[in-house]
């Protein structure tokens, strides 16, 4: 593709901040602290999650950048930036979410395969850019269409970034077609981050985002997107990112007999403390996040300082001062919610947070009822431990 560097330029990082928590270094994985991770309802980009597959690809001059649609269509097309920042420019407020998000918890109870996440491995941003349905109509394809005359079913999105899984080749995802043409569905080619061009961790020039969904279907550093008859056969469609019970084991796994997984499940984790933090006598905050896939809004947030015995329902909300409600137009349907609970708590305690969405879907209570050999969705009560003293001893 016209105006992208060779891999020798790949070696020169982009700046990053020095909170994040490095959790592999080629390709570079990253993840905030807890307290930065909430510090704001939008996620600075500083602050984001850095999830890469490969070399991070650099993209030097976005005028002969382009993007390819080819496929089960009539009329293949080459669109240039300019080509998409003429279409209708729509901002969305979307929380993006690693399926490895809590693996290293998960990594706690069996050992599981994947980057160690702690609970930072998400993060909430204004993405803006032009709707997938609206780039697709270019080649003819409507709105709320399913499958094209020539059979087409499933949108491929194909990236610059190349990765080992693939043997060398560019990692790819894809959706449904009906998903893509669906303007209520909000899936972007997005250019910007929160009012800011993207940066190259984040996909500069351009990339996919579809909220509601895992990240690994936002294909950044976009290169090609091919309508095609079945899913994409890429790697980390069929022998990645999906769920299995706890009795399958890298002996007897058979990855086709599931799906590749969309939507995320509900989904909390408390950011004011750490797995085990030593606090003063007095009232704490519990403060953290919480966040469901598809669209559902967080309906309740409940925690417990008593390991789960009893429970309180914490306050959440978007934007401060302004009332939540869940599934209302008022809110953004695709982001998080922050909660907010304070506790007397005794000489110590586990404290214990969960989530409930407006479907009435609830985190499970255990890890072991939701384990899975590649460490994914790990959405089980999300548990610290508290005790009143010296922070020194």
């Amino acid at each position: 593709m016209p105006g992208i560097r060779g891999p020798s330029d790949y070696s020169r990082e982009p700046p990053r901040h020095p909170c994040l928590k490095i959790n592999a270094k080629e390709p570079f994985n990253a993840e905030p602290t807890r307290s930065a991770l909430i510090s704001s309802y939008v996620t600075p980009v500083d602050f984001f999650y850095k999830r890469n597959h490969g070399p991070i690809p650099v993209v030097d001059d976005t005028e002969r950048y382009s993007v390819s649609l080819t496929g089960l269509i009539k009329n293949s097309k080459d669109l240039f930036m300019k080509d998409i920042c003429k279409l209708p420019k729509y901002t969305v407020t979307a929380t993006l979410q690693c399926a490895g998000n809590r693996r290293t918890a998960m990594s706690k109870s069996r050992t599981v395969k994947g980057v160690g996440w702690d609970i930072a491995a998400l993060g909430n941003a204004v993405w803006g850019g032009a709707k997938l349905a609206d780039v697709l109509e270019l080649v003819g394809i409507p709105y709320l269409t399913s499958i094209t005359q020539s059979g087409g079913k499933h949108v491929e999105f194909v990236s610059i970034d190349k990765c080992k899984e693939e043997n060398g080749g560019p990692y790819k995802a894809s959706i449904p077609l009906s998903q893509a043409t669906n303007p209520e569905a909000d899936v972007l080619l997005a250019y910007e981050m929160n009012g800011e061009p993207l940066n190259r961790d984040h996909g500069y020039p351009l990339r996919v985002v579809v909220p509601g969904v895992i990240g690994a279907r936002s294909v950044k550093w976009l290169d090609s997107i091919n309508i095609i008859a079945e899913e994409c056969q890429g790697f980390f469609m069929q022998k990645d990112y999906k769920m299995f019970p706890p009795t399958v084991n890298w002996d007897n796994i058979n990855w086709s007999t599931r799906r590749p997984q969309m939507d995320f499940p509900v989904q909390s984790a408390i950011c004011s403390l750490e797995d085990v933090s030593v606090v003063k006598h007095g009232k704490i905050a519990i403060k953290g996040y919480a966040v469901s896939g598809g669209g559902r809004g967080i309906e309740r947030v409940d925690v417990s300082i008593d390991g789960g015995k009893t429970w309180e329902e914490a306050t959440r909300y978007q934007r401060t001062g302004v009332p939540y409600i869940a599934d209302d137009s008022s809110s953004d349907r695709w982001a998080w919610v922050i909660f907010e609970a304070e506790a007397n708590i005794p000489q110590s305690a586990e404290i214990v947070a969960k989530a409930v969405d407006i479907s009435a879907n609830v985190q499970p209570e255990s890890i072991d009822s939701v384990w899975n050999l590649r460490g994914i969705l790990n959405t089980s009560w999300h548990r610290v431990q508290v005790r009143v003293g010296q922070a020194n001893l």
